[in-house]
């Protein structure tokens, strides 16, 4: 039964291994182009109307208004 459960700890560590990855792999080529800053910019500008886009649509979920 501890066999089990060391096996079953194992888990969590491979998911935050796997979600790490992924990020990584996501903005190592942004920071590559970073360097440019033209490309820097708008990068930035694209981060800030994501993060806006995702509130918005966030308040939305949790605060419906009724069309009654």
């Amino acid at each position: 039964m501890g066999e089990f459960f060391a096996n079953v700890s194992r888990y969590p560590k491979y998911l935050i291994t796997i979600i790490l990855g992924v990020f990584t792999a996501m903005i190592e080529p942004l920071v590559r182009r970073s360097t440019n800053p033209i490309t820097a910019v708008s990068l930035i500008g694209a981060l800030i109307s994501g993060l806006i886009t995702l509130a918005f649509v966030l308040r939305a979920m949790v605060f419906p208004t009724s069309l009654v």
